[in-house]
């Protein structure tokens, strides 16, 4: 279970740079403000969940 844990968390935290590198080039070569804006909220979700998996498996892991 805890190996599940570390992959997911490694999952989300890939998932968080790649969108935050997708949202930084959509700044650059476009102007649509709402693209990018969606990109920075995904980029929100993705660093929640990892955070919330972290915990999940921090208090697995003490008890």
């Amino acid at each position: 279970m805890r190996t599940f844990f570390t992959i997911l968390i490694g999952l989300m935290m890939l998932g968080t740079l790649g969108v935050l590198v997708a949202g930084m080039i959509g700044m650059v070569r476009t102007s649509d403000p709402r693209r990018s804006n969606k990109l920075m909220q995904y980029r929100v979700i993705f660093q929640a969940a990892a955070l919330a998996l972290l915990a999940i498996m921090m208090m697995m892991l003490r008890g």
